[in-house]
């Protein structure tokens, strides 16, 4: 899917638009200030075009309309959460400079369903964006800017050129930089125009939930729902529509404190523990409050906050390991030697290493157990969460670093249990296994856990041995870029961006199929899929409850209707509908390459101020692998540097290349050695580039981690 994890600058030539126009001024060469993202050159802004515009009144733009102002192009898609990291990253800078730059969302969907026009509409309510927004279902102006990743972001100056063209996450600071710069010299020059932008505000929602995430059965017979754009928690009764009271301000933002002040930022899921535990960490309910990249507890009975793991730092924009090794495992400068909470070592380490265990470490492809404790590690979009009998610790879906936590009520500790970090589909042990955005979790009777991995739009179930390893197996799902409605057996059924995960009392699995919405039934014992209930607007979530107003005591699926603002109560029917609408898989422009040798170069340069960790060798790591694996012949697998010949089979006609890129940089000065307690950064971008044999194309294969021209 080409997500990236952290910062990655693309400027490659393939980075130029196809109808550029390339034009070399005096400026175009000019050195800029420290931490600056500019371009070397100018390059013509190519037309927008699109279905349709949103925030913008029902107005069309055009770049004549932009023009005199900074125009950012954010390539986005509603479904990804890096493209929602970067809605957030940019939501300072564009209240600093709201006289001077407009941000553009480009809306390039993934999925089928992203390309319905009132769910996108729902999309940008939902995620509060205050900027026009062009619905791009075609990929037109994806094409045109050739994007090759989501979040994209390309920056024009007042007089419509491109002046940086950027890939993934962590841009803040440069564009910020880039901003001054260009106010200073189209100011200068009389081109800048001063005012207001186009956004027009659409009508709210009104209603008492606001695009819920989540509900689940307290002892009371009440429910608590996860009122996610409401940025609040509300307990209602038995009806699902008489409110019992209200936990959070409803104020986006973060604080802790008593029910009517405390604050939360879009949380998505909640659990209730135990009431054993609960009498002993005074909290009964864990809640995972995605944007503040934190865990809440949550006193029920009077309805206080408390921030129990996050420090508030998005995971792997933060401190990381001295390097990566061969092997994708990341290693610590640091000479001694620490354990654990249980007294052990970090399994992340080589255990003859004298690696130290790093609270603020920012994961990495071997790393597993271990952490930190509570407000000193570093989360990253956090879910979902389920409370682990077996494990006696709460399992947090990592959606933002692809990965499946753990978190100890009554230590704090924090752990990884499974998930390189690497996304995609790649079953095995835990630390091996690759995750797409892991968003619904549920326990079953055997206490193994099963997950709703939506970007790869499968069902993984995490089995867990007796010493607490897991190994990771998928149930149904194919990789990032199948999906579809399918019923039957397994092996070929398909889904569609699920959001939430529920067992059955037979055993079976329901899965809230979000994108689809529908929610559907996964039956183990004979490997197949069906179809429980249609027509529903997005379900993120359902739980199996007993109804004590039908009176008939049946189970019945409660789904959190995001779309709808509702619950609503589905009954499990006897017989299961089977369905086929076929499978899809995302469709864009393929890139040309020859059979035969292909040689692949990733671009990466040191931020300003740090540079490459070369203490012990080679800091940087490609990892490599093809759809479907027959695509190569040779090059496949991780190994140090960013180089690589790859050999694509001839008898291969197309496929997709699964790239990722790794390197390791410290604070350090030019010329100087790193300070031994220098803080360290894990750059990652994964790309997943479609390609298609072709006689005569280029034999090289240019990508930028983070660098210029």
């Amino acid at each position: 899917m080409g997500l990236a994890l952290v910062a990655a600058f693309e400027t490659s030539t393939e980075g130029v638009p196809v109808t550029a126009e390339s034009t070399d001024t005096s400026s175009a060469a000019e050195t800029l200030g420290a931490g600056s993202v500019r371009a070397a050159r100018r390059i013509r802004a190519s037309e927008l075009g699109g279905r349709a515009w949103l925030n913008t009144g029902g107005k069309p733009l055009d770049l004549e309309a932009l023009r005199g102002k900074i125009v950012l192009l954010d390539f986005w898609t509603f479904c990804c959460i890096n493209c929602l990291h970067v809605l957030d990253e940019l939501r300072p800078l564009e209240e600093k400079y709201k006289d001077v730059l407009v941000t553009v969302g480009v809306h390039s969907p993934k999925f089928e369903h992203e390309a319905d026009p009132v769910a996108l509409a729902s999309a940008v309510e939902r995620y509060e964006i205050h900027h026009p927004v062009l619905d791009d279902p075609e990929l037109l102006t994806w094409q045109a800017y050739t994007a090759r990743a989501w979040p994209t972001l390309v920056v024009l100056d007042p007089e419509g050129y491109i002046v940086a063209h950027l890939s993934g996450e962590g841009h803040a600071g440069g564009l910020g930089v880039l901003v001054e710069e260009l106010v200073a010299e189209h100011e200068a020059k009389g081109t800048l125009h001063r005012g207001d932008g186009p956004y027009v505000a659409p009508e709210p929602t009104a209603g008492t939930f606001r695009f819920p995430g989540q509900t689940v059965p307290l002892d009371s017979g009440n429910y608590l729902v996860v009122d996610t754009g409401h940025h609040r928690l509300v307990e209602v009764r038995p009806d699902l529509t008489t409110v019992e009271r209200v936990i959070g301000s409803g104020t986006k933002g973060f604080l802790d404190g008593q029910a009517e002040v405390a604050q939360f930022n879009e949380p998505q899921g909640v659990a209730v523990l135990p009431a054993s535990i609960a009498w002993q960490t005074g909290y009964e309910a864990v809640v995972a409050d995605t944007v503040n990249h934190r865990l809440r507890g949550v006193t029920l009975s009077s309805g206080y906050v408390q921030t129990v793991a996050g420090n508030g730092i998005q995971r792997l924009l933060d401190a990381g390991p001295a390097r990566v090794d061969g092997n994708g495992a990341g290693t610590w400068a640091s000479a001694s030697t620490s354990a654990s909470a249980d007294g052990s070592a970090h399994d992340g380490a080589p255990k003859d290493s004298g690696a130290s265990v790093h609270d603020v470490y920012a994961g990495d492809a071997e790393d597993i157990g271990y952490l930190g404790h509570g407000t000193n590690v570093s989360l990253s979009s956090p879910w979902d969460v389920v409370w682990s009998e077996k494990l006696q610790k709460v399992v947090v879906a990592m959606a933002g670093t692809h990965q499946i936590f753990t978190f100890d009520p009554l230590t704090g500790a924090v752990a990884i249990l499974a998930g390189s970090g690497l996304e995609g589909l790649l079953d095995g042990p835990g630390p091996q296994s690759w995750f797409a955005q892991p968003s619904g979790l549920a326990v079953d009777p055997s206490g193994d856990i099963w997950v709703a991995d939506s970007e790869t739009s499968a069902l993984r179930r995490v089995k867990l041995a007796e010493d607490g390893s897991a190994t990771v197996e998928t149930a149904v799902g194919e990789g990032l870029f199948d999906f579809g409605f399918r019923d039957g057996a397994a092996a070929t059924a398909r889904l569609q961006h699920p959001l939430g995960v529920a067992v059955l009392p037979d055993g079976s699995v329901a899965i809230a199929d979000t994108y689809n919405g529908a929610v559907r039934r996964y039956e183990p014992s004979s490997q197949t899929v069906s179809t429980l209930a249609r027509g529903l607007a997005e379900p993120a979530d359902v739980v199996v409850v007993t109804s004590t107003t039908e009176g008939n005591g049946e189970p019945l699926l409660l789904v959190t209707e995001t779309n709808r603002h509702e619950l609503v109560l589905v009954p499990i029917p006897k017989d299961a509908q089977q369905v086929d609408e076929g499978e899809r898989q995302t469709q864009r422009p393929k890139t040309a390459v020859p059979a035969g040798p292909l040689e692949l170069t990733v671009r990466f340069a040191a931020p300003t101020g740090q540079k490459l960790d070369n203490r012990w060798g080679d800091p940087t790591q490609l990892k490599i692998s093809s759809t479907p694996a027959e695509l190569l012949v040779g090059g496949t697998g991780t190994a140090q540097g960013l180089t690589r010949t790859l050999e694509l089979n001839p008898v291969v006609a197309e496929g997709v290349l699964h790239i990722t890129a790794r390197a390791a940089a410290c604070d350090g000065a030019p010329g100087e050695e790193i300070p031994d307690h220098a803080a360290c950064h894990l750059y990652q971008q994964d790309w997943g580039i479609p390609v298609m044999l072709q006689d005569g194309a280029d034999a090289a294969l240019t990508l930028d981690l983070r660098g210029m021209d």
